[in-house]
C-alpha cells in the first residue's frame, strides 16, 4: 500500500445501513442512465454513402460489407501515427481494443463490430498481426467523416437494405464503455488513483489521468523512453531490446 489511509472500521450492521443509503443513489444513477439511453435511441440519424470503399485484408470493399449482413454496426475509430513502430501506436486506443478481443455477444444481438484507422493498410495489417487482434480492421485513409475524420471514438450505424445511417458517436470518456476495468476500479477503495478523483483526506495522491496506459518492462507506469502501451509488452517480438518510446 502507498498510504495508511483506509475507510473507517465499523460493525456489519452500521456498514449495511451506509451501503443501503448509497444504494438509493446508485439506483437513481442507473435509472438516469436508462433514461439517457432511451433518449439516445430517439436521436435523428444521418445517411452515409454505403458504397464508399475501405481497405482491408481482401483489398478495397464497400463500407456496407462491414455490417457482415447484420443490421447494426459498432465501429471503433483507432488513432494512427504513420511510420511509428508498433509500440508507438496510440496507448488509449490500444487499451480500448484490447478490451474488445471479440464481439460474440454483440453479434448475438445482430450487431457487427469493426475497427477503422487512417493508417496505410500495409502498416495496419502488420500491427494487427503483431497484436494478435481477431476483430476485422480496415484502413479509411482519405475517407470522409463519419467513418473517417476524428479518431479515438465509437460510431454507431444502422443499415436499411443498402442504405447506411450514422445514429450516434461518442466523445471523450465515452470510450470507457469498452473497458470493464474502469467500472470495477471505481468500486474499489482507492478507485483509479487519478488526480481528478474526489477522495477523502489522506487518500493516496492521485496521478495524471490514464497513468497506467504505458509501462516499462517491469510494469512500472510512466511515459519514459523505456515505456510502451501496456498490451504491447505481451506481444510476440516486443522485447525491451526493440526501439521504445512514444512517436514524436
Amino acid at each position: 500500500m502507498t498510504s495508511t489511509a483506509q475507510p473507517p472500521v465499523t460493525d456489519l450492521a452500521t456498514w449495511q445501513a451506509a451501503r443501503d443509503e448509497l444504494l438509493v443513489r446508485e439506483k437513481a444513477h442507473t435509472r438516469a442512465g436508462d433514461a439517457i439511453a432511451a433518449a439516445r435511441r430517439r436521436l435523428p440519424m444521418v445517411e452515409f454513402d454505403a458504397t464508399v470503399e475501405v481497405v482491408g485484408p481482401d483489398g478495397a470493399v464497400p463500407f456496407l460489407d462491414l455490417f457482415q449482413g447484420r443490421d447494426e454496426l459498432v465501429l471503433y475509430k483507432h488513432m494512427w501515427y504513420d511510420g511509428a513502430p508498433h509500440q508507438g501506436q496510440c496507448e488509449g486506443c490500444t487499451d480500448v481494443i484490447w478490451n474488445l478481443k471479440d464481439a460474440v455477444y454483440l453479434n448475438a444481438r445482430g450487431v457487427s463490430f469493426a475497427v477503422v484507422t487512417t493508417g496505410r493498410w500495409a502498416e495496419v495489417a502488420a500491427f494487427v498481426e503483431f497484436m494478435g487482434y481477431t476483430q476485422p480492421w480496415y484502413s479509411v485513409r482519405d475517407v470522409a467523416a463519419p467513418v473517417g475524420g476524428d479518431m479515438g471514438e465509437f460510431a454507431f450505424f444502422l443499415r436499411d437494405g443498402d442504405r447506411v445511417f450514422l445514429t450516434y458517436s461518442t466523445t471523450g470518456r465515452g470510450v470507457e464503455a469498452a473497458n470493464a476495468s474502469f467500472a470495477l476500479l471505481d468500486m474499489t477503495p482507492y478507485g483509479r488513483r487519478e488526480a481528478w478523483q474526489d477522495n477523502p483526506d489522506g487518500w493516496p495522491e492521485g496521478n495524471a489521468a490514464c497513468w497506467y496506459w504505458r509501462s516499462d518492462a517491469d510494469g512500472n507506469p510512466g511515459w519514459g523512453p523505456t515505456s510502451r502501451p501496456v498490451p504491447q509488452w505481451t506481444r510476440p517480438g516486443a522485447g525491451p531490446e526493440e526501439t521504445l518510446g512514444r512517436q514524436a
